[in-house]
């Protein structure tokens, strides 16, 4: 059995896509498994990371602006439905999966156009451009939201959640957590990340909680600044404080939301999954500058079943840690949070879209 997956841009796509792979390996140990992605964006880097071969294409999005770039994408596209015609004919997959981003346009409309189903993947709980053009071709389309029948054709729909990291499904303890970050089990603490570049307005926010902070004992904060703004961030009076640990990267985010009682966080689609499965009680801080608006949409989804609370970006530097402290004093609130997220979390995600893939592939194969 062969398989292509499609897709990639940002971690949003490429890590739902990994996880997918590993999940088809797991079911079927021979498929063979082939990426194709954007030329220079970073899946080119991840996918082989992971074990994983991948095709490039020189593809990439329009910006909202008169550019070169935009000049050329109708000569883009063009070389990228020629070269994926040439990719599928000579690999000859039994299915194909989008995952979203530049590259899974082409391949998936060629594959289709050949006869070979194709399976979407839609992280977000507003679809974005390339899968909304893609559904029709699509056998199954798996989603990570309710209520997706107002984008996506109802018969088509498969609520699968979004594939994960397998890491994050383990339980760790709050021991083991504060062992590793050097903090006190016993306290509070606060879970505060904006993604592993960075977010400006997360970090204002821990910043400008200095003064709520210093004379607090009973508190502590984790604090991912991101690579982007650690030079300006690491050496900040908050960073400082006995009761903060602020670092470039947090490799181990099972044993981070294990310590956390409340979490500060943007709202992209794999950190929404990321707090469903962990079943963390989360102010949501929606980034304004990502395509169609999509973080605040994510966030309304669970705001609007009692699952997170929404700061929006220009309040949150002062309004986001003084809620944090809020909930932190009604444990009751907390614990609301958390059983209405935790119903949200679909731990097995992974597994569900693979077996959707291997059934479409065998359909296909038996054709």
């Amino acid at each position: 059995m062969k398989v292509i997956i499609s897709g990639g841009g940002t971690g949003g796509h490429i890590y739902p896509a990994i996880a997918i792979a590993d999940a088809l390996k797991r079911r079927e140990p021979l498929i063979d498994i082939l990426f194709v992605g954007a030329r220079g964006r970073m899946e080119m880097e991840k996918v082989p990371a992971a074990g994983y071969p991948i095709e490039g294409l020189w593809i990439s999005g329009l910006q909202r602006k008169i550019t070169f770039s935009n000049l050329m994408f109708p000569v883009k596209v063009a070389h990228s439905l020629i070269r994926c015609r040439s990719i599928v004919r000579s690999y000859r997959p039994d299915a194909v999966v989008g995952v979203g981003g530049y590259a899974s346009g082409p391949l998936v409309n060629v594959a289709s156009g050949m006869g070979i189903p194709s399976v979407l993947q839609e992280q977000n709980s507003y679809p974005g451009i390339t899968n909304k053009l893609l559904a029709k071709k699509a056998v199954k389309i798996c989603v990570a939201y309710p209520g997706m029948e107002k984008y996506f054709p109802a018969d088509k729909i498969a609520f699968t959640g979004n594939p994960m990291r397998s890491q994050l499904g383990n339980q760790m303890t709050k021991q083991e957590a504060a062992n590793l970050y050097g903090l006190d089990p016993a306290k509070k603490t606060i879970l505060a990340v904006g993604g592993s570049l960075g977010a400006r307005t997360i970090n204002e926010t821990i910043q400008n909680a200095y003064d709520l902070l210093k004379d607090r004992n009973d508190i502590q904060v984790l604090w991912q600044i991101g690579k982007l703004y650690a030079a300006q961030y690491l050496e900040s009076p908050a960073a400082k404080l006995s009761c903060v640990n602020p670092s470039v990267y947090i490799d181990r985010m099972d044993l981070a939301y294990a310590l956390a009682d409340v979490v500060i966080s943007r709202a992209g689609a794999m950190t929404i999954s990321e707090l469903c499965l962990t079943g963390k009680a989360a102010i949501l801080v929606p980034s304004p500058y990502v395509a169609e608006d999509h973080q605040t949409h994510n966030a309304m989804s669970l705001v609007r079943l009692g699952a997170a609370r929404l700061v929006p970006d220009g309040e949150a530097p002062q309004k986001a840690f003084p809620e944090a402290l809020r909930l932190l004093d009604h444990p009751e609130e907390i614990r609301q949070l958390e059983t209405a997220i935790s119903k949200l979390g679909r731990p097995d995600a992974a597994d569900e879209v693979a077996d959707i893939i291997i059934h479409a592939a065998k359909t296909h194969h038996k054709k």
